[in-house]
């Protein structure tokens, strides 16, 4: 299936045999202090910056309806993120995955967006798309 959506990404997890927990990592862009000029025109206009993650959550496949409820949840925290991160995290047994390893995956996924590494993660903006990082 190819995912171009935050919702694509939802229905293809809906029909996994196994429990789905939904990982995601709200980032938002920072400028370096040394940033040149026209990189700080580039980053005003919303281009260019470090993505750095700042909010991380997870939810069960059924706690999900839609991306504009994600982005009203994530919203409440007044973050202003700039793209999501998002993974899924697959149980056994018809059992969802112990929280431990939820956990653990969730601390992967920073340290990998930290040291630039997008393996495995899908990535969108703030309208739901999915979207390719440079």
């Amino acid at each position: 299936m190819n995912i171009s959506s935050f919702d694509d990404l939802v229905l293809a997890a809906r029909q996994q045999s196994q429990p789905q927990q939904m990982l995601f990592v709200f980032a938002t862009a920072e400028l370096p202090d040394d940033a040149t000029p026209e990189r700080r025109a580039e980053f005003d206009q919303g281009v260019g910056g470090a993505l750095v993650p700042a909010m991380c959550v997870d939810k069960a496949i059924d706690e999900i309806s839609d991306f504009p409820a994600i982005k009203r949840e994530a919203c409440q925290f007044a973050m202003n993120w700039r793209v999501l991160f998002a993974s899924s995290l697959s149980g056994t047994g018809n059992q969802p995955p112990a929280d431990e390893k939820i956990k653990s995956a969730l601390d992967r996924m920073v340290e990998s967006i930290k040291l630039g590494s997008f393996v495995n993660m899908i990535v969108f903006n703030d309208a739901g798309q999915a979207i390719t990082l440079d």
